[in-house]
């Protein structure tokens, strides 16, 4: 899709208002954010049958379907389990409030009942929230439903997000995501030294490591900046709504993995409060619902980029992978930035001790069955 076409299709939003209600990745502030309102006062238990209305607050403009649209099966979803008792009305970024940098003192002060949004953009406040979406390295989609669900990752979190007022559910994956759009080639380390490289938040750490130059550049002017030269290369998700921003317009070579983001996952953060005082059957209700929009974001995402990445490549798209020297380059900066939060950030190395352990278990067994067994059948080209 064109940028006339997209700007047509999403109304007023348009691309520029698409990119920065969305907000994909922009760094939240590195200091500590404004003090918050005071916590609203404990509303009265909800009884089953009662009429409850929500306010969900999504870091997402409604024209990206696929994560924007997780929000809205959520709430559907709770409302058909209910009989309309349970409304919860979705609101787009920006919206509401902020479409990031509102978003965790939002929810706390029950501003809103709840808000769907990627936790990585909260790592400016700690980088502990980057595990929740997504580290360089880390888990892919599936295992990272695993360790929430069967392993220690939900348990961890909500112990984290206590001291935000938060209970915090899983909602959405994104898959492992490609690497981003580049003016010229990358063939080796070198290529990245001195790259104005449009990519955010905690992978930027990294890429500083490399000798990049990440750019924080407001989302309304990403294709500006990219069409124009102040930047070189830019990552966002992936083919289906790679292809709606038009960046293969301008960069030429698509890159893959990106490996800073094997399987990028969205939360749904409920205020404390309002989630305590729903009765037993709707907050059962509300897990099975978020457990739902979950994996049905990442079957949107499954069904919409194996033919978005071909038309990409019809349009004449240079789809190539990281050379190994790049990978192997990116991986001891980032086991580099670990070591360093694991000296100065307990709260991460909490978390992480336990992610890292489960990732070599989730890695053994998968390079027996999940890897080989890939492998095979994408070689078959069936």
């Amino acid at each position: 899709m064109d940028r006339r076409s997209l700007i047509a299709a999403s109304g007023a939003v348009g691309v520029a208002g698409l990119l920065a209600a969305c907000g994909k990745k922009e760094e939240a502030p590195a200091a500590a954010p404004a003090a918050a309102p005071a916590a609203a006062p404990a509303a009265p238990a909800v009884q089953t049958g009662e009429t409850v209305r929500w306010r969900l607050a999504s870091s997402f403009p409604r024209a990206l379907d696929t994560i924007y649209g997780a929000a809205e099966v959520f709430a559907k979803t709770v409302s058909d389990a209910t009989g309309g008792k349970f409304q919860i009305s979705v609101h787009p970024g920006g919206e509401l409030m902020p479409a990031i940098a509102g978003m965790v003192d939002g929810v706390k002060a029950g501003t809103v009942e709840c808000v769907h949004t990627a936790p990585y953009y909260f790592f400016g406040v700690d980088d502990t929230f980057a595990m929740g979406t997504a580290i360089p390295f880390g888990l892919n989609s599936r295992q990272l439903t695993a360790w929430y669900y069967d392993g220690n990752g939900l348990k961890l979190f909500r112990e984290f997000y206590d001291a935000y007022d938060i209970v915090n559910f899983p909602m959405g994956n994104t898959g492992a995501q490609m690497g981003g759009w580049y003016r010229k080639e990358i063939k080796s380390p070198a290529d990245l030294r001195g790259l104005k490289f449009r990519v955010g938040g905690f992978a930027g750490k990294v890429m500083s490591k490399l000798g990049a130059v990440p750019q924080m550049i407001p989302g309304g002017e990403i294709y500006q900046a990219l069409e124009r030269g102040t930047i070189d290369a830019v990552e966002w998700v992936g083919p289906y709504d790679d292809e709606k921003l038009g960046f293969n317009r301008v960069a030429p070579f698509y890159y893959y993995p990106g490996w800073w983001e094997g399987g990028a996952q969205l939360d749904l953060y409920i205020n404390k409060t309002a989630y305590n005082a729903l009765s037993p059957e709707y907050k059962a209700i509300v897990t099975a619902a978020a457990s739902h929009a979950h994996t049905t974001m990442q079957a949107m995402y499954d069904v919409r980029n194996p033919q978005a990445l071909k038309r990409l490549v019809a349009a004449g798209t240079k789809v190539e992978a990281f050379p190994r020297s790049v990978m192997d380059a990116a991986f001891k900066a980032s086991q580099e930035l670990y070591a360093e939060l694991n000296e100065t950030n307990p709260r991460w190395k909490k978390i992480f001790d336990d992610y890292s352990a489960f990732r070599r278990d989730a890695n053994l067994w998968f390079r027996f069955t999940e890897a080989r067994f890939d492998s095979y059948m994408q070689a078959a080209r069936l």
